[in-house]
């Protein structure tokens, strides 16, 4: 059953306060009603006039209206400045602020509630695609974390080579970087850490299955190291660059 919303309920509790006090005010005002007409039927002379009873029963009643008044807002006053008293911020309770037995349990309590936690943490599982518990790869999705190195690859190559293309949604890495290529050195096999990288990036793409770990650190060393090699280049161009500055300010003339 769908519960009600916290606004809902407050609206309910308001319309039902209303109503009991429409009905409380009825029954009052119908109650004084009768015994005043009681009190001048009864009456010797019939009529409002040196009417004793009528007269005692109106100040009753009158006093009774102002005594419930009096102490409603009595008590709507002293919530309020309760409600005033307690503080915004939260902190916590220390031991003079409560008896010892309420601290004593809350304390056990928040023992109790922090063991239990401990106790939960999973270990010794493994999930597919997710890196172990308690290791340096705990909480890392090897799927999102290759495809989140392809924009940091592609800004890099970028202050390295200026024209380069624009990244497309599903291109090979190796076609999209393949300005790179150059400046990559290649092992005994004749491949580069592109094509690793490439590999890496097309198995999280395309293939239904998680990546395995071992898998996710081919690509991650892939990734590195080709991030290494655009740093190393983008060094060189600015000493480079540095060079040639003060090679030309030192041929410059001076003015005599």
């Amino acid at each position: 059953m769908r519960k009600l919303s916290l606004r809902a309920r407050a609206w309910i509790s308001d319309i039902c306060y209303a109503l009991l006090v429409l009905v409380t005010g009825c029954f009052f005002a119908i109650s004084c009603t009768a015994l005043l007409s009681q009190a001048v039927r009864t009456s010797p002379v019939r009529s409002w006039t040196n009417n004793w009873d009528a007269m005692i029963i109106a100040v009753t009643y009158l006093l009774v209206f102002i005594i419930s008044i009096a102490f409603c807002v009595k008590r709507r006053v002293a919530v309020r400045r309760r409600l005033q008293r307690i503080a915004k911020s939260h902190h916590s309770i220390v031991r003079r602020e409560v008896p010892q037995p309420v601290h004593e349990y809350i304390s056990q309590e928040f023992a109790r509630s922090c063991l239990v936690s401990y106790e939960s943490q999973p270990r010794n599982t493994v999930h597919s695609g997710w890196g172990r518990p308690g290791t340096r790869l705990s909480g890392i999705r090897f799927r999102r974390a290759l495809l989140d190195t392809i924009a940091e690859i592609d800004a890099r190559a970028r202050l390295v080579i200026p024209s380069h293309p624009s990244l497309k949604p599903h291109a090979r890495m190796l076609h999209h970087f393949r300005f790179l290529l150059p400046l990559l050195p290649k092992d005994e096999e004749g491949l580069s850490e592109l094509h690793y990288y490439d590999s890496a990036i097309q198995l999280v793409r395309t293939v239904d299955r998680e990546p395995t770990e071992e898998e996710y650190q081919r690509g991650m060393d892939a990734a590195a190291s080709i991030l290494q090699m655009l740093r190393e280049c983008r060094s060189e161009m600015l000493e480079e660059s540095r060079m040639q500055m003060n090679t030309t300010i030192s041929r410059r003339p001076y003015p005599r």
